[in-house]
């Protein structure tokens, strides 16, 4: 099935490089490096010419921490929603919300995506996306309040919860008016989950996969990753990869990513290997 995603089409054997472009200044990862609006649009301009075909613009930080009504929100990414869609008209936008409210002001500003890292917290989100023709991407926290960290969370199967939850979610966008050709899921690594939650996910990600709907995954720096090798948030690539890998081999089609080089090289790789894609060249034995 063709993947819509606003105004732009994927056939349904594209995976896509979905680059972070944090307008926060305290994100756990670059600690603010694009804080400041002319650092944040260098970052976009970068991750383009890096190949990304979608950047996911962010206002607050997924973690507990200050306050950020919607208001504020909204003036650190609307503004800048327009000046991207100004200069790369044939750029993806997607942006990091759960509000109804930042939804709205950020499609009317040229978003194409709304990201819903927070599983359907705002339940008016749905009809945000239906009424301008946008992309939602229905992830499942396991009910978590947006900016909480999970305690002790229990999952009987948290494979079939994050399955029930996010086609619950889908079906629900659906039912409001959103192209089913534009419903993404995502498992939604290390939010409402600890960290051998996430690895199953990782594992049996195929399952997801088996349910048609197009699989988003937010692997990078993850502190499921950290925890698995006992490493820092600057030290993580190696083994996001390595999770990248099994997620790619499983059919994952969309890759939420600070490293868009590394993903793309990671995820075309497995391509090749699983016979999905040709190598871009192959002399070796014929010359």
């Amino acid at each position: 099935m063709t993947l819509e995603l606003g105004r732009h089409s994927f056939a349904d054997d594209r995976t896509l490089m979905m680059a972070i472009v944090n307008r926060t200044p305290d994100s756990f990862y670059d600690k603010g490096a694009t804080w400041a609006e002319d650092k944040a649009f260098e970052r976009v301009a970068t991750v383009v010419a890096q190949g990304a075909e979608i950047v996911d613009i962010g206002g607050i930080k997924a973690a507990p921490g200050v306050e950020i009504d919607a208001a504020e929100e909204k003036s650190r990414v609307v503004d800048f929603v327009a000046r991207v869609r100004g200069t790369f008209p044939d750029l993806v936008i997607s942006v990091d919300t759960w509000r109804a409210e930042v939804g709205d002001a950020v499609c009317r500003a040229g978003a194409d995506v709304l990201n819903d890292a927070w599983g359907g917290a705002d339940p008016e989100l749905v009809d945000v996306a239906a009424a301008h023709d946008a992309a939602l991407i229905c992830t499942h926290t396991g009910g978590a309040t947006p900016r909480t960290r999970p305690y002790r969370v229990e999952y009987d199967d948290v494979v079939a919860a994050a399955i029930a939850d996010t086609m619950a979610y889908a079906d629900r966008a659906v039912a409001a008016g959103v192209d089913p050709r534009s419903v993404v899921i995502d498992p939604a690594h290390d939010f409402g989950k600890n960290t051998f939650h996430s690895l199953e996910l990782t594992r049996r990600l195929g399952e997801m996969v088996a349910t048609g709907r197009p699989v988003l995954v937010s692997l990078s720096n993850k502190d499921f990753v950290g925890e698995s090798l006992d490493l820092p948030v600057g030290e993580r690539l190696t083994g996001t990869l390595a999770a990248t890998a099994v997620c790619a081999l499983a059919g994952a089609r969309i890759y939420r990513v600070h490293e868009v080089v590394e993903t793309r090289q990671t995820v075309d790789m497995v391509a090749v290997i699983a016979g999905r894609l040709l190598p871009a060249r192959a002399i070796r034995g014929l010359q």
